[in-house]
């Protein structure tokens, strides 16, 4: 007899909707809110959930912070919840598309979303 088990990760994205002002781009954008988890699978079928962590990610900068565990689990069981400022903690800051980041050399106006340290247009450092 054979038994096929496994233990893998996943992600759900939970129903939350919310149009915020991004404290870090000052942009306008929404909370996009999901769960990772751990889980134990028998004949691909998850039995067994652990290391729940629930996240919030900006659909304006792509900024994710983590939530508040409790307000994480009431939002799972689709309790209404208000997520506020306090209830989450900075994990990776993101950033904007590339317009927002546009630099522009202040020799020869040359415009570039790139990272370059000299302009490529004229070679006069950024």
């Amino acid at each position: 007899m054979f038994f096929i088990c496994g233990m893998s990760q996943g992600k759900k994205l939970l129903d939350y909707t919310r149009t915020v002002i991004c404290s870090l781009c000052g942009g306008y954008g929404r909370y996009q809110v999901f769960m990772t988890y751990s889980y134990f699978s028998v004949f691909f079928i998850p039995i067994i959930k652990w290391n729940r962590h629930y996240y919030v990610q900006m659909s304006c900068c792509n900024t994710v912070y983590e939530l508040d565990g409790e307000k994480g689990k009431k939002l799972s069981r689709r309790e209404p919840v208000e997520i506020e400022e306090r209830d989450l903690t900075l994990v990776q800051s993101g950033q904007r598309s590339a317009e927002w980041n546009k630099r522009q050399c202040s020799h020869c106006g040359y415009e570039t979303a790139e990272d370059f340290e000299y302009c490529p247009k004229c070679g006069q450092r950024f």
